[in-house]
């Protein structure tokens, strides 16, 4: 749900951080150069702000005039310190003409977008409303009550200062209207949703619903209860979207929810909820619900729109009883998200126009307080706010509290998930952690090809915590290959736990994992996101692989494998190619080696050309013959430096096929790095298929080091079978 340039997202502000109730700047103030280098002063600011409306007991009306003195705030209790002070009253708004907005531009975007330092005061005293229609909840008859009350709105109650956009989400995120005045472009934008059909699941057809079965077809479709959560996450990551865009606008902001009611299923939907509040609260977003379904008249053996019941539950109370709880079940998330952003709920009435008189009424003139909380702790707890005047004829309403800022330590499960899976949707990459990877294929069938896939996170970037004589620390891993066409064909989801012997120098180790998938030939974007969970860094790694169609390829060769460890592993070798013999080879990803370690180089040839009779069998090979016809494969591995050959290791001749289930020659070599000087090599594999009259020279680059007192990589692998890493 990307929108674009969605309600003007400002690239200056008054403030440096999000106006909201919890408020983050991480700023570079300083950067100076020196005689001994250049260095960067960081300073993080925590700002908590509210919104706080005084009115006179008896009157109603707005106290005006106060100052910041007048008002006291307290948190959990403790007083604190008041570091911003603003008030709006949108009484003293400019009066725009219809057709234009603020400094007479077409749209407030094009201010936002603009220079906003050089107007500071320009949206001051006006209201930001946002209409959202979530046309994927809505049927046909609540879009047309909500567009008439929007469109009443419009031409009767809207006021001067009040600038108004439009968003819809339907299949996506849509911004239909920008802030305008203009009354002709917002009745134009909402007018467009009359007549759509509604997209989303039925409410209360969320599945499990014993009190009575309908007697009709649909008694037998699948469970839709994974559908309706999905639909939830959907429309509560719009919600946050829109928050988002306009975090860094000063005034308050007010959005305006029209839906046909969200259903929660269980804790399934949590972190998304969460994720919504608090982004609506740190962007200063009151959220004002309107149930669009008006008031419902819920029959015990159910409408016109649905069968006949079944059993005894029209009978018992069981129906409505179940009808009830589906209802209240889809208004609750509404409420919810009102009461915890400072706005109001409006349910069981077909009159919407009490939510705009709300809105209108709550923003007419308010304070803005900000504190710098004493409670540096980021721990995520809810600290509730309390406000006092120094006059006591007064009513004040005000957000009552705020979840503070969680660092990864306090998050919960549901939370870390949530931002892993973030991570992994975003287009930005996460490069606190380094991430090396390396995806190879080798053939299993004709149209089926197993994509080993081998990352490397170097030790030092873990951060392993001492317990007594162990490091213990882990890491979460989550891969997802997607096709061409953009789905997703493959997922990787692990968690690693490391515990090595402290002795074992572990900071100076590579952290490897393995993995693979299995694909058939075409193109494929790889994406990969590790996270150590001791800081919560995150590092991501994105490519993109052919896996190649053999079928008309003279030579047919898999990739090749470098290594300089081998594991046993128990797993089959039609399950995992690179596991022979109770061995596991383990790919080298940088292509670097010590002395004093073995070179492997392992590959495959598939389909070689046969030919009847022919030369005996090699002792080099040790192979067999199968049958009466035998193949001819001849390989070699040249070593060069600075284009002059100056290694080549002994000429192997295999005359059968070794690897019978996937009709393929393999190579192995041990190649003896004591012949070779430390530096920079060229490899070249050279692969003759003699038979067929076929060839292939494919290079690899390699460096070759002088013996070193380093310990090798820590080895995590995960097999197709799926087995847990394990170190």
């Amino acid at each position: 749900m990307n929108v674009k340039r969605v309600l003007g997202i400002a690239r200056w502000f008054n403030y440096s951080a999000v106006l909201a109730t919890v408020l983050t700047a991480t700023s570079a103030l300083a950067q100076q150069q020196s005689s001994a280098g250049t260095f960067t002063l960081k300073v993080q600011s925590d700002i908590v702000l509210t919104n706080v409306v005084v009115r006179d007991k008896k009157t109603g009306e707005v106290v005006k005039g106060l100052k910041a003195s007048d008002f006291t705030i307290l948190e959990n209790g403790k007083p604190q310190k008041i570091a911003s002070f603003d008030y709006q009253n949108v009484d003293e708004a400019a009066v725009l003409h219809e057709k234009t907005t603020v400094a007479g531009r077409a749209t407030v975007a094009q201010l936002l977008n603009g220079d906003f330092a050089s107007e500071p005061g320009a949206l001051k005293d006006h209201r930001l409303i946002v209409m959202f229609f979530d046309l994927s909840s809505m049927q046909p008859e609540d879009i047309d009550r909500a567009v008439e009350a929007a469109q009443n709105y419009i031409n009767k109650k809207m006021q001067p200062a009040d600038l108004v956009a439009v968003v819809s989400l339907d299949t996506s995120l849509s911004m239909d209207q920008d802030f305008t005045a203009d009354k002709a472009a917002l009745l134009k934008a909402v007018g467009k949703y009359n007549g759509t059909e509604g997209t989303g699941l039925a409410n209360g057809n969320e599945g499990g619903n014993s009190g009575g079965t309908a007697d009709d077809a649909s008694s037998f479709t699948a469970d839709d209860s994974e559908y309706n959560s999905l639909n939830t996450d959907r429309e509560l990551y719009a919600i946050r979207s829109i928050a988002k865009s306009l975090e860094k606008v000063d005034q308050r902001k007010s959005l305006l929810y029209f839906s046909g009611g969200l259903t929660r299923q269980g804790i399934e939907n949590q972190a998304s909820m969460r994720a919504a509040t608090n982004e609506a609260v740190k962007a200063n977003m009151a959220i004002y619900s309107v149930d669009s379904r008006g008031l419902e008249a819920l029959p015990p053996v159910g409408s016109a729109s649905t069968g006949s019941l079944r059993g005894t539950a029209a009978y018992s109370g069981g129906a409505m009883q179940s009808n009830l709880d589906a209802n209240f079940g889809s208004q609750e998330t509404l409420g919810t998200l009102a009461s915890d952003t400072g706005g109001k709920a409006f349910f069981d009435s077909n009159d919407f126009a009490p939510a705009f008189q709300q809105i209108q009424h709550d923003t007419e003139a308010y304070y803005i307080v900000g504190f710098h909380s004493t409670n540096t702790a980021r721990d995520g707890s809810y600290r509730h706010l309390t406000v006092k005047l120094n006059r006591a004829d007064v009513k004040l309403d005000y957000r009552p509290g705020y979840y503070a800022p969680a660092d990864f330590k306090h998050q919960k499960t549901e939370d870390r998930e949530q931002a892993l899976t973030e991570q992994m949707r975003s287009d930005l990459p996460a490069t606190d952690v380094a991430v090396y990877l390396q995806a190879l294929y080798f053939r299993l069938e004709d149209n089926r090809f197993f994509i080993p896939v081998s990352l490397i996170v170097p030790g030092s970037q873990i951060p392993f915590v001492k317990n007594g004589d162990r490091d213990k620390a882990n890491i979460d891993v989550m891969g997802q290959v997607k096709d061409a066409q953009g789905i997703v064909v493959g997922n990787v989801r692990d968690t690693v736990k490391l515990a090595l012997d402290s002795a074992q120098q572990v900071q100076r180790k590579n952290i490897q994992y393995s993995t693979g998938f299995t694909l058939a030939p075409g193109r494929y974007h790889l994406k990969f996101v590790v996270r150590e969970n001791e800081t919560g860094r995150m590092g991501s790694f994105e490519t993109d692989i052919q896996v190649p169609d053999m079928r008309k390829s003279p030579l047919k060769l898999s990739s090749i494998v470098l290594a300089s460890q081998r594991t046993p592993n128990t797993a089959k070798k039609a399950e995992n190619p690179l596991v022979r013999d109770g061995v596991e080879w383990i790919p080298n990803i940088p292509h670097v080696f010590r002395q004093d370690q073995h070179l492997y180089f392992m590959y495959e040839v598939y389909d070689p050309a046969k030919q009847q009779g022919g030369a005996a069998p090699t002792e080099t090979t040790g192979l067999k013959r199968r049958g009466g016809k035998q193949v001819r494969v001849l390989t070699s591995i040249e070593f060069m430096s600075n284009g002059v050959k100056v290694y080549e290791t002994p000429l192997i001749v295999a005359n059968a096929i070794n690897i019978p289930e996937r009709d393929a020659v393999g190579f192995q070599f041990d190649v003896p790095l004591t012949q070779l000087k430390p530096g920079t090599y060229v490899c070249q594999v050279n692969v003759i298929d003699d038979a067929g009259g076929s060839f292939s020279f494919p290079r690899l680059a390699l460096k070759v080091q002088a013996p070193a007192p380093v310990s090798t990589a820590a080895v995590l692998t995960k097999t197709p079978s799926g087995t847990s890493p394990t170190p």
